[in-house]
């Protein structure tokens, strides 16, 4: 059996992958352009460009994290982080107009529950 930590790890590269692969398919649809956000103009400052990077290095954070930590202090971490995750894909939901948006969300879902079960269930 594989060593929970490394399952772990494997669970946030695939969400990490499910995220940059909807990234990816949103620009090549044309789902997304530039200089908008959900058809609104969008401006961000230096501060929310900073904000949005810090967003999206955790799920990268956490597989290392998931092989670093010691035992309480990973199983944790994986949960608090992975809840979080949930719940702000879960608000975000409504506002993916495409279906493949909307499908590759739910498997991120799933992937933040399964994150939260394996550490939940680590003995």
């Amino acid at each position: 059996m594989l060593d929970t930590r490394i399952i772990l790890a494997g669970i946030w590269v695939a969400l990490m992958l499910t995220y940059l692969l909807g990234d990816v398919l949103r620009i090549f649809s044309g789902d997304f352009k530039a200089g908008e956000m959900a058809g609104k103009p969008f401006n961000p400052t230096q501060g929310m460009w900073l904000g949005i990077s810090v967003l999206m290095v955790i799920p990268i954070l956490m597989v290392v994290l998931s092989l670093m930590l010691p035992y309480s202090a990973n199983r944790w971490t994986n949960i608090v982080v992975a809840v979080f995750f949930f719940i702000f894909n879960i608000i975000g939901l409504p506002t993916y107009p495409s279906a493949y948006d909307k499908f590759l969300i739910v498997v991120g879902l799933v992937f933040n529950a399964l994150t939260v079960w394996t550490a939940w269930n680590w003995v």
